[in-house]
């Protein structure tokens, strides 16, 4: 009962209810896990056009003269190779090898810039950037006025293009622009991606929240816009071996380990750059990998992965049963060298061993 108290909304809490949506704490938000089924909603955003409310997001503004710098020590990608409209996926390494989150860097222009952080680290990584702004950058969470709406899918420009002059079908991948959507004014329009379906983020003011909803519900009508929840979020995500924070990188993965080397740039300095660096030169004893079942059985968290032997070489970090390939898939820690593609392994699942292969996503290819 009192986690029920403290749990924050998503300004569209009481329409998700009304929705019949499954509501759960995640995050320390009450948000939708399901609305149908996970496997319903899945196959419609893999096939048609969904729309997630993912407005547990966090949001941080960054103003000023020295704003890019500030990022460029905080975060490990090359904050400088970005142009206006353009976005970017990185980290934030801690000074101890792990990572503190990993986000998305939006150029709104020169000197203005926005982070996307997970839910569950907007406190966290909001001390952890305000710690090192030492040079006076402008600096404004404003995580609780801005509602985020994922719309997602083969059809989604097509459903939405109705409500917006931005052409949608052109809008490149990592980019974003600042325009009218549904009638509201300066909507960020953003297309980063979480499922790998293709489609688009809504950034809009709480206030105009729910109008804007409606309206994406009404243009998509004939193309069976359905609500979708994070349980079918999670399960597109680990189809294309998408790292979630918490269960695949946290505060003691590597960002090396966790292979996410093509966004750590050693061309700059940045929080624990020296070590890594080493790291980088030594090699790391164990990787991030995909794995997918070939006896079956649904790969979880934390299960045990065994060489030949039987002994344990590795742990899953993330696993399900991949609705669209009809087998279990999952990501996990493995020591090399079983971390190169097609390497036998076997899964420990109730005291049983499931022969699996390590693979490298994306597992499911469209």
């Amino acid at each position: 009962m009192t986690e029920e108290k403290t749990l924050k909304k998503v300004a569209l809490n009481d329409v998700h209810e009304a929705l019949g949506a499954k509501m759960v704490p995640f995050a320390g938000y009450n948000m939708p896990v399901r609305y149908s089924s996970d496997i319903e909603e899945h196959k419609t955003v893999r096939n048609g056009v969904g729309v997630f409310d993912v407005s547990h997001m966090g949001e941080f503004m960054l103003k000023g003269p020295k704003a890019l710098d500030l990022i460029q020590r905080v975060s490990s990608n090359d904050a400088s190779k970005l142009t206006d409209g353009k976005a970017q996926y990185s980290c934030l390494p801690n000074e101890d090898g792990g990572i503190v989150d990993d986000l998305i860097i939006y150029k709104i222009k020169d000197e203005e810039y926005m982070l996307v952080v997970n839910a569950s680290n907007i406190e966290k990584d909001w001390n952890w950037i305000a710690n090192k702004n030492t040079e006076g950058v402008e600096m404004t969470n404003v995580s609780d006025e801005i509602s985020l709406f994922a719309v997602q899918g083969p059809k989604a420009s097509e459903a939405m293009q109705s409500l917006t002059d931005v052409n949608l079908s052109d809008m490149g991948f990592y980019t974003f622009t600042v325009g009218k959507f549904a009638g509201v004014d300066n909507v960020i329009i953003s297309a980063t991606g979480y499922t790998g379906s293709g489609g688009f983020e809504l950034y809009i003011p709480n206030k105009d929240a729910k109008e804007v909803w409606t309206k994406i519900f009404e243009a998509g009508k004939d193309y069976e816009i359905k609500p979708i929840g994070l349980g079918a979020r999670d399960t597109l995500r680990l189809e294309m071996g998408y790292c979630l924070y918490g269960n695949d990188i946290d505060d003691t993965t590597s960002p090396l380990e966790a292979g996410l080397g093509w966004v750590t740039k050693f061309t700059k300095e940045f929080t624990n750059s020296t070590n890594l660096a080493k790291q980088k030169e030594e090699g790391v004893k164990r990787r991030l990998v995909g794995v997918e079942l070939i006896d079956r059985g649904v790969p979880r968290g934390g299960y045990n992965v065994l060489n030949a032997e039987g002994e344990v070489v590795g742990k899953l970090t993330s696993g399900t049963m991949s609705p669209m390939l009809g087998k279990g898939v999952a990501l996990g820690y493995i020591n090399r060298p079983l971390t190169k593609p097609g390497s036998e392994v076997f899964i420990e699942v109730r005291n049983r061993k499931l022969k699996a292969v390590v693979s490298k996503p994306p597992f499911y290819k469209g």
